[in-house]
């Protein structure tokens, strides 16, 4: 047995050390498991390999019950918290007015740095204290976009994931930490918001969008920003905002590259379907766990949205609306391109 939990030990070290995720560690010490468990059922008594992990199944189905105790109590205990957390958040956003009325002395202190800025002044700090922005995905775009979304003093974020925080989550994820590995991510951005500014109130969704309440939920938003990082995902934010008639600020990222741009066709800008008509082939457009993604460009492109966002609830500069900015990280070459409305689009064009 020493052997077999040696080897596990150095499955779950080599793991670490090539930074792999903990459910793929998990992975392989599992097949190990199973493996000295088929040694022991399948070779006669007395075999010598047998006899070396043990002579007996016994004491590794004990072992694994054990194992698997632990594993089960673990995941009732997140799924209690989840719940719990998820009703106290529905209790505070129930119980929380949205923000608005006049500054208090703290806040315009904090805001300072935007009030004598000529494009935003008071009337536009006034303007993102009373913005309802939503944003989607908590992941590596929706991390930095929150948390400045948030510093800016835009009055009421909401964010919806449904996903946990994961130990390879935070080498780019920057609103989630260590400490809060294995919580709900919109409940671990909701307190990196808090720590930021609690003067904004944050609403988490802790649910996966689908098209049954895409519409219900984005048409009590100014806005939306589209952090998340699949197709199928952004086809349900593109229907959902066409028929709201809610701007989405849209980022993307995959290894050394980001884009940014602004769907609107309300406003003259084209939507999602105008530019990509039909998914990406499979293997053109890999997810960043297969295809990789150095951890600052998120950050970059998420602080962006968020910039556009502050722009778009201003109106302060020239918005991203009929133009896509894309970015090269390893070259540090920006370049914005003319985007236009398609008559025939199948999702916009009978606007």
């Amino acid at each position: 047995m020493t052997l077999v939990l040696l080897l596990a030990a150095a499955l779950w070290g080599l793991g670490w050390f090539l930074k792999t995720p903990v459910q793929a560690r998990l992975y392989m010490i599992g097949l190990l498991y199973v493996a000295v468990l088929f040694v022991q059922i399948a070779l006669p008594d007395g075999h010598p390999l047998r006899e070396s992990l043990g002579g007996s199944a016994a004491q590794w189905l004990i072992l694994g019950g054990m194992i698997l105790a632990v594993l089960l109590y673990r995941a009732v205990f997140l799924r209690i918290r989840g719940r719990a957390e998820a009703a106290q958040a529905r209790r505070e956003e129930q119980a929380a007015p949205v923000p608005s009325g006049p500054f208090s002395a703290v806040e315009l202190e904090r805001y300072a740095r935007h009030v004598v800025l000529r494009e935003i002044g008071g009337t536009g700090q006034r303007k993102l204290k009373e913005a309802k922005v939503l944003v989607v995905g908590a992941g590596g775009l929706g991390s930095p976009a929150l948390l400045y979304l948030g510093a800016a003093g835009v009055g009421t974020i909401g964010v919806i994931d449904d996903d946990t925080v994961d130990v390879s989550n935070l080498q780019r994820q920057i609103a989630h930490t260590d400490a809060r590995t294995g919580q709900p991510k919109v409940f671990s951005a909701k307190a990196a918001i808090a720590d930021v500014n609690p003067h904004v109130t944050v609403r988490p969704y802790n649910r996966r969008l689908t098209p049954e309440i895409a519409e219900d939920l984005f048409s009590d938003y100014d806005l939306v920003l589209d952090g998340s990082d699949s197709f199928a995902t952004r086809e349900i934010v593109n229907r959902a905002a066409v028929a709201t008639g809610v701007p989405v600020i849209a980022g993307a990222i995959t290894q050394w590259e980001g884009q940014l741009t602004i769907y609107d066709p309300a406003g003259g800008a084209p939507c999602l379907a105008c530019l990509f008509l039909e998914a990406p082939a499979p293997g053109l457009a890999p997810p960043c766990a297969e295809a990789g993604v150095v951890g600052a460009l998120p950050g970059i492109i998420g602080a962006a949205m968020a910039l556009e966002a502050i722009k778009e609830i201003t109106g302060a500069g020239t918005p991203l609306r009929g133009a896509l900015l894309t970015w090269d990280g390893l070259d540090a070459d920006a370049r914005r391109i003319k985007v236009t409305r398609r008559p025939d689009c199948p999702v916009c064009g009978d606007i």
